[in-house]
C-alpha cells in the first residue's frame, strides 16, 4: 500500500481540491442557519467541509484494514498483521503495474500500529547506507523520521510508564500509527545488503523487549470483504457510513488542538469525536447530491495542490506544509488521495517535469539532453535519483533495464563537472549517460532525499534541450 509521493503525487495532479466556500455566518449562528435553511445549501456546504476534513483519517483506516488483512506477513501483497513488520523484497521494473510512478531506489519495510495497549519498540540497526523510518499518525501527519540506529518506543501520547535506559520515546497523538522504512540500494545485486538490514530490524511490544526480547507475534486474520482498493472504497461510501466511521475514529484518534475552530462548526451537523451523524439533515436526492459532491471534490484536487506547488526552473514540486499540514485541510485531503506517506520537504523533494526548456511536451520521437550544471544539493547520507515514466505513469521498458540515473550510477561527468544525460528511444554508442525513453509522451521525477534546503535556494536545476 505504500505509494511514493514519493510515488504518486505526480499522478495526483489529476486530482485536487479547492478549499470549501467559507460560510458567511459566524460559528455560533451556524446551527440555526442550517436548521432554518430552506434550500439545504448551507447543510451541504458544511457536509462538504466535513468530508474534506475527515477524508485522510477515514482513508488511513481503510488502508490499515487492507494492509493488515492477512494471517502472516505477506511481502508479495504488501501486508502484515497489526504491530508487525512487512519487508519489501525488491525493486520495480517495467512489468510492475501495481502503483503508478514507482520508486526504483529504495526498498520499503512498513508496519501498522495499534497503540491502545502498550508501546511498540522499533529496533533500527546500524546501516551502511541511507535508511530512514518515517512515522505517521492517523491524520497523515509525519510525527518524526528516525535516521539513527537505536531502540525507539512508539507510544500513544497518553501512555504513562517508564522506559528502559537507552530506549527513546516517540509520542504519537493517535492510537493508530504507520511506519515506513526506506532503504536505498544500487540495483538487484545490492539486495543482499538490504536483506541484512531488514533481518536486523525488530518490532516488538515493550513488555517483550524488557523481558529479554523473546517475542512470537500473534497471527492475524483474513476477511474477504476487506480485500478492496482503499480509494475506491472511500469514494463508494455513503454519507452515513462515512461520517459514522469518521466520528468513531476521532474518539481514539483525536483531532489536533488547532482543529477546535472547524470542529465547532462541524458539530452543527453532528460530525466530531463520538457524535452520531443524522442523515435526516440532508435535503433533496441525498444519493445523487452526495455522489456529485464526492466527484466535485476529486475533480477539483488539482487546483488545491497547485496552490502549494513550488517551482524550480522548469520543474515543480509540492512544498510545505506537506507532511505536516496544520489546518491546510484541503491540501491534506489532496495529498491523501494522491498518495499516502508524504514526507516533509526537509526529508525529501519530488521534482517533476514533462516539458523541455521551451515549454514543449517531451515526446519520444525527439532526442534530448538533460544538463545538470551542478548535481542536486544533498546533505550527508542523502541521495538523488532521476526516473523516467511513460504517459501511463509506469516505468519505460528498455533493452538495458535502466529506469533511472542516480548518484550511484557510473555516469561520466564533463570536464567542468556538469552532467549531460541523453534521453532517447534509440540506443547511443556510449550507454554511460543514457536514460531510455519511448512511447508517446513521457515525464521525469527527480527525487532528492535529505536535500540541502539552503543550497537549494541558489541551485540551478537541470535543463532539458531538444537536439532534433
Amino acid at each position: 500500500m505504500i505509494t511514493d509521493l514519493r510515488l504518486v503525487l505526480a499522478a495526483a495532479l489529476i486530482f485536487s481540491m479547492p478549499v470549501p466556500p467559507a460560510c458567511g455566518s459566524s460559528e455560533s449562528d451556524l446551527e440555526e442557519t442550517l436548521q432554518n435553511s430552506e434550500t439545504g445549501d448551507e447543510v451541504w456546504k458544511a457536509v462538504r467541509e466535513a468530508c474534506l476534513y475527515a477524508f485522510p483519517l477515514v482513508l488511513m483506516d481503510l488502508t490499515k484494514t487492507l494492509s493488515t488483512n492477512t494471517v502472516e506477513p505477506d511481502a508479495k501483497k504488501g501486508r502484515a498483521p497489526v504491530n508487525q513488520l512487512m519487508h519489501g523484497q525488491g525493486l520495480a521494473d517495467a512489468d510492475f503495474k501495481t502503483i503508478v510512478s514507482p520508486n526504483v531506489d529504495t526498498v520499503c519495510s512498513q508496519a501498522w500500529y495499534d497503540l491502545s495497549g502498550e508501546p511498540m519498540v522499533y529496533v533500527l540497526p546500524e546501516t551502511d547506507r541511507f535508511c530512514q523510518v518515517q512515522i505517521l499518525d492517523a491524520w497523515t501527519k509525519t510525527v518524526c523520521v528516525l535516521d539513527q540506529a537505536g531502540a525507539y518506543a512508539v507510544a500513544h501520547i497518553g501512555w504513562e510508564g517508564d522506559l528502559p535506559e537507552g530506549v527513546t520515546r516517540i509520542d504519537v497523538p493517535t492510537e493508530t500509527a504507520w511506519s515506513i522504512a526506506r532503504i536505498v540500494l544500487s540495483g538487484e545485486e545490492d539486495l543482499p545488503g538490504v536483506r541484512v538490514i531488514q533481518k536486523n530490524m525488530r518490532l516488538l511490544p515493550l513488555s517483550a523487549y524488557v523481558n529479554g526480547g523473546e517475542h512470537t507475534p500473534e497471527k492475524g486474520s483474513y476477511t474477504q470483504e476487506n480485500d478492496y482498493v482503499p480509494v475506491e472504497k472511500i469514494l463508494s461510501m455513503g454519507p452515513k457510513a462515512f461520517f459514522d466511521k469518521a466520528n468513531k475514529l476521532m474518539k481514539t484518534n483525536p483531532p489536533a488542538l488547532d482543529d477546535a475552530r472547524i470542529l465547532t462548526k462541524l458539530a452543527a451537523i453532528k460530525v466530531g469525536p463520538g457524535m452520531d451523524f443524522d442523515p435526516s439533515v440532508l435535503t433533496g436526492d441525498v444519493a445523487v447530491q452526495w455522489k456529485n459532491m464526492i466527484q466535485s471534490l476529486a475533480s477539483a484536487f488539482e487546483n488545491e495542490a497547485a496552490k502549494f506547488s513550488a517551482k524550480l526552473g522548469q520543474w515543480t514540486y509540492f512544498g510545505a506544509p506537506i507532511g505536516d499540514f496544520g489546518t491546510a485541510y484541503a491540501y491534506r485531503a489532496a495529498v491523501a488521495l494522491g498518495g499516502l506517506g508524504a514526507n516533509t520537504v526537509d526529508v525529501a523533494l519530488y521534482l517533476r517535469t514533462d516539458v523541455d526548456e521551451s515549454g514543449k511536451a517531451l515526446i519520444a520521437e525527439k532526442t534530448y539532453v538533460m544538463r545538470f550544471k551542478t548535481l542536486p544539493p544533498i546533505k550527508a547520507g542523502g541521495f538523488w535519483s532521476l526516473t523516467a515514466y511513460g504517459s501511463d505513469h509506469f516505468l519505460i521498458d528498455n533493452p538495458i533495464d535502466r529506469y533511472c540515473i542516480n548518484d550511484r550510477t557510473d555516469y561520466v561527468l564533463n570536464e567542468d563537472g556538469s552532467l549531460d544525460i541523453t534521453l532517447s528511444k534509440e540506443q547511443p554508442d556510449d550507454l554511460s549517460n543514457w536514460l531510455p525513453v519511448s512511447g508517446d509522451y513521457f515525464h521525469f521525477i527527480l527525487r532528492i532525499y535529505t536535500p540541502d534546503m539552503d543550497a537549494l535556494s541558489t541551485w540551478q536545476p537541470p535543463v532539458i534541450r531538444a537536439l532534433n
